[in-house]
């Protein structure tokens, strides 16, 4: 079916305790409201009131998920098989996050809806053979879903079905803990579970080398605030792959990263089976007109993009993005909220 013939629309998702808002635009979460202490609602997403917005490119990847390929791909090109295949250059000089058009940018079928305590809402979409360059057929679903009273989990799975192809899709979610439209996140104390970052050159593309974080600004292998160290980081702030190395495991899943805010008490403990994550602090955020009035400007968010490295299709040491035939990508995300 032809993404042309549905329209945006805006699904809830809710158990008594925790309210997400999602459309089939990108699978996009455009509102996700979760209990601090005291047991005030806010919601910690950045994001716009309606969709009108998101149609029109307004968002810098708000909430979506992204792909064929999270991140960046270096020139635009890659070779796979022998075959060169050359991709749009939408951040130049590179490919970002899947091209012009997307899997943020496109309108997903909803295929399975259910209610009750443990709500969940299933996106899938057909991404076709030379779209935005990328080779093969590949069925791609996202299942949303509420496990327990303050989790999101998030089920991605992608199928080539009939080339090889790199597939890496990432949660772009821009996350405030203290509330959507409460300011810089550089109070926010967070703690990665990475020994290792994946530095870049000045085009933000991984040189290929893995580096220790230790005694580098890059190091938050135990709880430090997101401002502590951020004006020593080259650039506008964080934008870096972290090499998930060290986090227990649970179900499959291993902890990324734990975000603490201590005004409201929100935690967020974030769950993956993904090999990377990239930690970026909303560098180009400026003056963004979002929900309720709120101005979003730079740093006024944090992203936890768990994925595979970026450029991983260039660069032979980074664990492979390439899926083949008869073979299926999974990625998972739990998000856990608390308070403390």
């Amino acid at each position: 079916m032809a993404d042309q013939t549905r329209e945006a629309q805006l699904f809830e998702l809710s158990n008594g305790s925790m309210l997400v808002k999602i459309t089939n635009l990108g699978c996009t979460i455009t509102s996700l409201s979760v209990p601090g202490k005291d047991g005030q609602l806010a919601d910690v997403v950045l994001g716009f009131d309606t969709l009108e917005p998101y149609l029109k490119g307004a968002a810098p990847y708000f909430g979506c998920i992204v792909g064929r390929v999270a991140n960046r791909i270096k020139d635009g090109k890659f070779t796979l098989d022998g075959i060169e295949y050359s991709l749009p250059i939408n951040k130049p000089p590179n490919s970002l996050h899947g091209g012009h058009k997307g899997f943020d940018k496109v309108i997903w079928e909803v295929t399975d809806q259910r209610g009750g305590e443990n709500p969940s809402i299933t996106f899938t979409y057909l991404s076709r053979d030379g779209e935005e360059g990328y080779p093969g057929d590949v069925l791609v679903k996202a299942t949303y879903s509420l496990p327990s009273r303050t989790t999101l989990r998030l089920d991605m799975e992608a199928v080539p079905q009939n080339k090889p192809t790199p597939i890496n899709l990432a949660q772009h979610t821009y996350w405030n803990l203290a509330g959507h439209g409460s300011g810089a996140i550089l109070d926010h104390i967070a703690h990665i579970w990475a020994n290792h970052i994946t530095p870049v050159d000045h085009n933000t593309v991984p040189t290929g080398e893995i580096m220790p974080v230790k005694g580098t600004p890059f190091d938050f292998t135990s709880e430090k605030k997101i401002g502590a160290s951020i004006h020593e980081v080259p650039g506008l702030g964080y934008d870096h792959n972290y090499v998930l190395d060290c986090g227990e495991e649970k179900d499959g899943l291993k902890l990324a990263v734990r975000l603490r805010e201590p005004l409201s008490s929100r935690v967020l403990n974030l769950w993956t089976n993904a090999p990377g994550m990239q930690f970026y602090t909303a560098n180009y955020v400026n003056g963004i007109n979002g929900k309720s009035g709120s101005v979003y400007n730079k740093h006024s968010a944090v992203c936890l993009e768990t994925q595979g490295f970026p450029n991983a299709v260039n660069q032979p040491n980074f664990p492979s993005v390439v899926v083949r035939p008869g073979e299926e990508y999974k990625h998972s995300m739990l998000y856990e909220f608390s308070v403390e």
